[in-house]
């Protein structure tokens, strides 16, 4: 496709107008679209896989858009070029979503060196979520990648169990805390504790900075409990002012540690492999699902099955079962 083949390239030189054409293309809904986008992305693959790509995670009201832009002006005054992907909460009545981020980011958007692009998370074929981030964050991360930008930074949507997709997407997972906020996360700490590689108490200043320093003791303490997910990374907890630019330099530095601890033990070339395989059959089972309500006979099909797991006739797995069955027999 002669059209993928030159959007790939004014992506790849630095065209900023492709880099978000590229985007729209990929996070597109449209069928027709699908075959075009493809092409696109295995054109840019080639180009993709030198950036560090860091996920931030972080009850709402933490502070995510203030520290990343105070973490993006740092790395641009450091010679890094920052791409931010801030994943909206799309709303399950309407199905829009407020992508806001721009505007909290409004010094870093100023930044040439800086590329920020808002997107809704939406929902799956199933009606579900993607873990805080939408389906096609991965795709557009590749194509932040293919233009050069360095670190990617993916800031979800809000702390919670399925919040830990972002972790399957990205090299470094960066959990926020608000001081003293020990008790919001009493339902989702372990689970999410286990995932970061840097645990940041932000917003310690002020009246708030003793309080700060107290959350970073305890989280310290229980991060020392739990086994590290990385040969060459233990998790540290810091503290940060996204405000006035506290432990902002400190956090890049131990980002740049974390990059060189795990290209030195191979962990990082190692992950993606299990990250792609693990989102190509993520993207395998959608698609199929896609593919199979776009059938009319199909579709009738699933709508009956659907029936009758809702009236409790057939349990889930058994449907499921049936389906893949029918299918194959169908051959």
């Amino acid at each position: 496709m002669s059209g993928a083949k030159s959007l790939a390239e004014r992506v790849i030189s630095g065209d900023r107008r492709a880099l978000a054409q590229a985007i729209t293309l990929v996070e597109s809904t449209r069928a027709d679209h699908r075959s075009e986008a493809e092409a696109l992305l295995d054109a840019l693959l080639p180009q993709t896989g030198k950036a560090l790509r860091i996920g931030i995670s972080g009850a709402p009201g933490v502070g995510k858009s203030t520290f990343i832009e105070a973490f993006g002006l740092h790395l641009i005054s450091r010679g890094k070029r920052p791409a931010v992907l801030a994943v909206d909460p799309s709303s399950r009545l309407s199905g829009g979503s407020i992508l806001g981020d721009k505007t909290r980011m409004a010094e870093l958007a100023k930044h040439k060196e800086a590329f920020i692009r808002p997107s809704p998370s939406g929902f799956g074929s199933d009606g579900l979520g993607f873990g805080g981030i939408a389906r096609r964050s991965r795709e557009a991360l590749l194509v932040c990648e293919a233009a050069g930008f360095d670190p990617i930074l993916v800031e979800t949507v809000g702390v919670g169990q399925s919040e830990t997709a972002v972790s399957e997407m990205t090299d470094m997972f960066l959990l926020l805390l608000l001081p003293a906020a020990g008790d919001d996360l009493q339902g989702i700490k372990r689970g999410i504790m286990e995932l970061a590689d840097l645990v940041i108490v932000n917003k310690s200043d002020g009246v708030l900075e003793t309080a700060a320093m107290r959350t970073a003791s305890d989280y310290a303490h229980a991060l020392r409990l739990m086994q590290p997910r990385h040969r060459g990374w233990r998790p540290e907890v810091l503290r940060s002012s996204a405000l006035n630019g506290f432990g902002i330099a400190e956090i890049a530095a131990k980002a740049e540690e974390f990059r060189a601890a795990l290209d030195e033990t191979g962990e990082r070339t190692a992950r993606r492999r299990d990250q792609a395989a693990l989102w190509f059959n993520r993207e395998l089972g959608l698609s199929i699902i896609e593919r199979l309500t776009g059938d009319p006979a199909h579709a009738e099909m699933l709508r009956a099955v659907e029936d009758k797991v809702a009236r409790g006739v057939l349990a889930p797995a058994s449907a499921a079962r049936h389906v893949i069955t029918t299918l194959l027999k169908a051959r």
